[in-house]
């Protein structure tokens, strides 16, 4: 089951997301972290995520398997007037032992639809080059409109390119 968390959520779940997060990172999405990722560097960043769902600039949609969090995704939204139109998928971690189970389909499948209900008509989204995540995208139907060599390091300090996505919505 696929929901959206309130910030006060959110906190309530604040080490369980940890977890999910360094299990992340540890089994080598392409995230935004290195290893070795500290459990305080993770609270720490879903305190940043929590601050910003707070400000109504940030959607936390997380998978749910009974009282196990398998997944989360997270919808940036543009606040400016020339962007209120869109918004930025981002962060789709899925624990390791929920893989291949069509966890980030579903995520992505609800980016999209709350995406829609809050007037977004257009949705972007970047990723490592030949991961699963480009694939997804693919499969999902974003179209790729350009890449970055050497754009971002993956958990083992490796620069990778990075692709960037859109999918316009409506």
């Amino acid at each position: 089951m696929i929901v959206a968390l309130t910030s006060e959520q959110a906190g309530a779940a604040i080490d369980r997301l940890s977890d999910l997060l360094v299990d992340a990172v540890e089994s080598g999405a392409s995230v935004g972290f290195l290893l070795p990722v500290s459990r305080e560097e993770a609270e720490v960043y879903w305190r940043s995520v929590i601050a910003a769902m707070r400000e109504g600039t940030r959607v936390l949609l997380v998978a749910m398997d009974g009282d196990m969090l398998q997944g989360s995704v997270q919808l940036h939204l543009e606040m400016r007037a020339n962007g209120n139109h869109r918004a930025e998928a981002m962060k789709l971690f899925v624990h390791r032992h929920a893989r291949r189970r069509g966890v980030a389909r579903a995520l992505m499948a609800e980016v999209e639809s709350s995406s829609r209900k809050l007037g977004r008509t257009l949705l972007l989204m970047d990723t490592r080059k030949g991961g699963e995540a480009h694939s997804l995208c693919e499969a999902l139907g974003y179209t790729p409109f350009g890449e970055v060599p050497r754009y971002a390091r993956s958990t083992d300090g490796q620069l990778h390119t990075t692709v960037f996505f859109y999918k316009q919505l409506a």
